[in-house]
């Protein structure tokens, strides 16, 4: 299959720290991908790479073929590739409704113009609504975001990154933080993301990641460690002797 997504002997250093090192990675698309690796394995800064908030010290980053390597982060996400954070990034005072509709608008280049449109753009608010029910938000689509339960305000922000009709979707664990009674509500919403979309998943819970990716790469010390499918990785005895008896 087609790689939608690539990295060519990438490297970061911070000083004399190499926290991402030569690494090369093949993600296909339509893939349900899991980045995982020991805490400090350079995970996060490999994504902050990809979607363009870190620049590499070297190497390349491609999408569809195209090199992104020194594209901005803005633009990366127009050429559909998105992301989400380990902590949430929410416009606390915004209702779910008002906070989709400004994420379409803005994939539409009329952004700066949400509250002038709002009544006029039937279309905008029923994508926005139907947008919702998907991630299971539609009954607090009017409410403030910042008094949803947290399980919520993670697959909003899920739900805002979707929007972008992305065709690369990193999410960087989704469930951190989620108490333990609303984690299966974004496992769930997570495993039914349309097959088009690349998902690529940065995660520490193990029950998340083999109930959803069918390939894994495991990140040691900046270095890709091991790569398989789901069942090879759970069978492999390295990785169980540096990450897995760990994550246990």
């Amino acid at each position: 299959m087609t790689a939608v997504l690539e990295t060519r002997d990438l490297k970061r250093r911070f000083g004399a720290f190499v926290a991402t090192n030569d690494v090369s990675l093949k993600i296909e698309r339509g893939a349900r991908h899991a980045l995982i690796g020991p805490n400090g394995a350079g995970k996060t800064t490999l994504v902050n790479i990809l979607t363009g908030v870190l620049p590499p010290t070297s190497g390349q980053v491609l999408l569809d073929g195209e090199e992104i390597t020194n594209l901005p982060s803005h633009t990366r996400v127009k050429k559909g590739l998105t992301r989400t954070f380990q902590i949430n990034q929410l416009f606390a005072d915004y209702t779910p409704l008002e906070a989709v509709m400004l994420a379409i608008l803005e994939r539409e280049g009329l952004g700066s113009r949400l509250w002038a449109v709002v009544g006029s753009y039937r279309k905008t608010v029923d994508e926005a609504a139907a947008l919702l029910a998907r991630f299971g938000l539609a009954s607090v689509m009017a409410d403030r975001t910042n008094r949803l339960p947290y399980g919520k305000q993670r697959l909003l922000e899920i739900a805002l990154a979707f929007a972008s009709k992305p065709r690369v979707l990193l999410l960087d664990e989704p469930a951190a933080g989620v108490p333990e009674d609303e984690r299966h509500e974004v496992l769930s919403i997570v495993s039914d993301l349309p097959a088009d979309v690349t998902v690529v998943l940065i995660e520490h819970d193990m029950d998340l990641v083999f109930s959803f990716a069918n390939r894994i790469s495991v990140l040691v010390a900046g270095a890709i460690f091991a790569e398989g499918t789901a069942a090879e990785i759970a069978a492999s005895p390295d990785v169980k002797a540096v990450y897995l008896g760990e994550s246990a």
